[in-house]
């Protein structure tokens, strides 16, 4: 009876170890990928900043229209590239989370999909992974969100904010029209969020107020 009791916890133990088994060939893969997600995009993200802008471009002895459309260029030869492999990964293992790649690499693959044009077709699977803790339910929020503006919807969670002008003709950047703003901060602590909308607002180097929809359309 004995025997048969440690054969049995035996087997227990060997099927859990397996099913939290990390993939560390595909975990390496996209750490490869994340890391040619970001390869470009901090030179991008450097160039519009007034601080930063005018160092980088010294240095590359370049006009800030030419640098930017230059960077662009490879870093969307890149993202076309890593969207094709993360397509292959979903057909074959579903979203590659946290038990199958570990963490932050279980994040690569919401990268890829954030900066494509393909979030429509994925967020279904993104949610399917926040919803099993695969993945930070907070990326999913800023999926969502992002969506909901490249749509002209309002968002959920405040994550999304865009420099346009608005029907007044004044040229602002805002945090894009959100649901019920009275409650967004509490939307957002229940999605894990630490920062108040106000707080994130100030972090894009926005100074935050409500803008409504009909404001922007």
């Amino acid at each position: 009876m004995k025997k048969v009791i440690c054969l049995l916890l035996l087997f227990i133990s060997i099927k859990a170890y397996s099913q939290n088994t990390i993939n560390l060939t595909l975990k390496r893969q996209l750490d490869s990928v994340m890391a040619l997600d970001q390869k470009y995009r901090e030179t991008l993200t450097l160039l519009t900043m007034p601080d930063k802008k005018d160092s980088v471009l010294k240095s590359l002895k370049m006009t800030p229209a030419k640098a930017s459309n230059y960077f662009w260029k490879l870093q969307e030869r890149l993202d076309s590239l890593n969207i094709l492999f993360i397509e292959n990964v979903f057909k074959q293992y579903g979203y590659p989370g946290k038990s199958l790649v570990g963490s932050p690499t279980n994040e690569s693959a919401w990268n890829v999909i954030q900066h494509s044009d393909k979030i429509s077709q994925y967020i279904p699977l993104i949610k399917n992974a926040a919803e099993h803790k695969e993945l930070p339910y907070q990326l999913y929020a800023m999926m969502l969100d992002r969506d909901l503006m490249d749509k002209g919807k309002e968002q959920i969670y405040g994550t999304q904010g865009t420099c346009r002008q608005l029907k007044n003709g004044v040229q602002e950047c805002f945090i894009w029209p959100i649901q019920e703003p009275k409650k967004v901060n509490a939307r957002r602590k229940n999605a894990g969020f630490e920062m108040t909308v106000e707080d994130n607002a100030k972090r894009l180097g926005i100074e935050y107020r409500v803008v409504k929809l009909k404001e922007v359309k």
